[in-house]
């Protein structure tokens, strides 16, 4: 141990499926440091594998029933210690799971926190809030996070300690562990005489939790700790709050040896995927120059190209060209004549270590069959590390612009020169936990943004659990490679090449219509790839991310310039409700003089978004007054939304 100070930790743990992750057991690994003795409470069974492991790196496991929270774990741990024994300890450090951690030396903090004269102390505290976030009434005191808090020998031998858990009220739900426990526990003791200090202080950061909030700032500060809530939390409250995570996972790179792989192999199994995506930022907007210059073994690289259009054959190869190192060409289509024309091209062209060519049984399911049936055996084992999957798209069923535009977002994303593309296969190699890389989502012409399941949901969910994918989906707008084409690790998605698919069971031609398996399969990949323990990142050519912004800050200022002026969070809430109620067309003018349409047979979106884009205007007549008449419910409304983010951040 590194310090003379006696020190006792009471670890609580909850997992849905049992399993006490790597971030779990590093923690646990590196708090033995500093805690001579530690007690892990499990809040529900472990896996054998975990318990096990947990063992290791503790002196007690207590497994127990779900109860009570963190607080119910806090509070068996201490029994099963018992108090009496407590009180010989110079310190007890109740902490959980929450966290991801240390991101540096334990040592520090507690370093730190040992020259302050505290009765307890915690890494984190919250700042005062009036009025009270959860019941609308008084206010929130502030108090230390109970993610971690030391409790000194003075406070943990009194009585006062022993009958504060004593006379805990039960803990029957989230706001009850919140609103009886952890925003009580430090008044309830500061009142009793006893001092209580935070490593972390809200009023050195401005915000009323920055553990949360300023996480950027509190790693460039040296904070050990990063909530896991950060990950997977609803974008609007992120957004809402300036909340910076990219900055702070940017920054960790650069001063810690934090294993980030820790944090993606656990939170990928609690993530929406697009709300792990847009709070991690998890795009990369790649140089047409390679940005690194050492040389680096990327293993062995594959193009696998469905060719049913061999007019684009040149076009192709041109681009496949740009792969900086050798690599096999797979190629499937769907005659013989064709095949023949492949071959003789794929002889001419320099860095192609080996051709492999085949003519697909059926032309069922086009670039997605030919993908998981006809190259199957290639791509079902560990013989590749890396392949590029392309084919030769033209979107016959729509204008000619509209498809040559969806055809270059797809080749200059994943192509577009020998410098990109060695950027693409240095971020493979710097990454592993990166398993598929896309580019983002199709956009301009196309109206994907909010709307992209379509009608394969139902057909994606179906085929998820014949192979037992489990994770959970987006629910309007899943990430996924739009267009079918992407770069991936082989292994990324194994459950997908498993399973023996047959002809069959894709739409004959000709088929454009949702809910088949091909346009399944082309929303399921992302999630395979996340089911397998591997994040997807979006990869952009700085071209199109200027073509793709430029558009998309104008289609999104185009829909708030019809709405009142108002925080992002605040117009979500007012779409929101007018979703719910039907898109009602009528009649909720807010001046008897506001002209109103004809009524219409059948209210559609275009219909109410045109009369939600009247009203709003002619209410603006009224000025201040009016327009804060028309605004007050749906601020109340907001605020409920900020209620419900408002959230302990586990």
């Amino acid at each position: 141990m590194s310090s003379v100070l006696r020190r006792v930790a009471v670890f609580s743990l909850y997992n849905e499926r049992g399993i006490a992750d790597d971030y779990v057991i590093f923690l646990l690994t590196k708090l033995r440091e500093l805690v001579e003795r530690i007690v892990v409470v499990s809040n529900g069974n472990l896996s054998k594998h975990s318990e096990v492991a947990v063992e290791k790196v503790c002196d007690q496991l207590l497994i127990r029933e779900n109860e009570g929270f963190d607080v119910g774990g806090y509070k068996a741990g201490m029994e099963a210690i018992g108090f009496d024994e407590l009180s010989k300890y110079d310190e007890l450090i109740l902490l959980n799971d929450t966290c991801y951690g240390p991101l540096f030396p334990f040592s520090e903090m507690f370093s730190e926190m040992e020259g302050r004269n505290s009765d307890f102390w915690g890494a984190s505290a919250h700042r005062e809030m009036t009025p009270n976030p959860f019941t609308g009434t008084g206010y929130l005191p502030w108090h230390l996070q109970t993610f971690l808090v030391a409790i000194r020998k003075d406070m943990l031998k009194s009585r006062a300690f022993k009958r504060y858990w004593e006379n805990l009220p039960e803990i029957k739900t989230y706001v009850d562990a919140v609103l009886l426990h952890e925003s009580q526990f430090t008044k309830h003791f500061t009142d009793l005489g006893y001092s209580a200090e935070a490593y972390v202080d809200p009023n050195d950061y401005g915000s009323h939790y920055p553990a949360f909030i300023d996480v950027d700032e509190t790693i460039i500060n040296r904070f050990p700790l990063l909530k896991r809530r950060l990950f997977f939390n609803d974008p609007i409250f992120l957004e809402h709050n300036a909340v910076d995570l990219p900055r702070a996972l940017r920054i960790l790179k650069e001063t810690s040896d934090y294993d980030l792989n820790l944090i993606w192999r656990n939170v990928l199994r609690t993530s929406e995927l697009r709300n792990l995506n847009t709070n991690a930022a998890l795009m990369s907007v790649l140089p047409d120059k390679r940005i690194k210059d050492d040389a680096a073994d990327y293993g062995k690289v594959a193009v696998c190209a469905h060719i049913y259009y061999t007019d684009m054959l040149d076009e192709m190869l041109d681009l496949t060209e740009n792969i900086p190192v050798a690599y096999d060409f797979i190629a499937t289509t769907d005659t013989p004549e064709k095949k023949a024309e492949i071959d003789a091209a794929l002889a001419k062209r320099p860095g192609i270590n080996k051709a492999i060519v085949r003519v697909v049984e059926q032309n069922r399911g086009r670039d997605m069959s030919a993908f998981f049936i006809s190259t199957r055996d290639l791509l079902v084992d560990d013989r590749y590390d890396l392949v590029c999957r392309v084919h030769s798209k033209k979107t016959p069923q729509v204008q000619a612009s509209k498809g040559n535009l969806f055809k270059r977002h797809m080749f200059d994303n994943l192509l577009n020169t020998s410098g990109y593309v060695h950027n693409v296969l240095d971020m493979f190699h710097d990454n592993p936990s990166i398993g598929f890389a896309i580019p983002p989502m199709i956009h301009i012409s196309f109206p994907t943004m909010g709307h992209s399941w379509f009608g394969n949901k139902a057909k994606v969910e179906e085929t998820a659990r014949l192979l037992k994918i489990d994770v959970k989906f987006d629910d309007t707008t899943p990430v996924a490679a739009y267009g079918g084409m992407f770069w991936f690790r082989p292994r990324a998605l194994r459950k997908l090449f498993e399973h023996k698919w047959r002809w069959e069971e894709f739409d004959p031609e000709p088929y454009f219509d949702d809910g088949d398996l091909a346009h399944a399969l082309e929303r399921l990949m992302a999630y395979a790839a996340q089911d397998a323990g591997y994040t997807t990142q979006h990869i952009v050519c700085a071209h199109q991310a200027a073509h793709d912004y430029t558009m998309l800050e104008f289609k999104l200022q185009k829909l708030a310039s019809m709405m009142p002026s108002a925080e992002f969070l605040n117009q979500c809430y007012m779409l929101s409700e007018w979703k719910k109620s039907g898109y009602p067309l009528g009649a909720q003018a807010p001046m008897s003089q506001a002209p109103v349409p004809p009524p219409s047979p059948s209210p559609s979106v275009k219909r109410s978004l045109a009369k939600l884009n009247l009203a709003t205007k002619s209410s603006l007549k009224f000025r201040m007054p009016i327009l804060f008449t028309i605004l007050r419910p749906f601020y109340r409304g907001a605020r409920g939304v900020l209620k419900q983010n408002y959230q302990r951040n586990e």
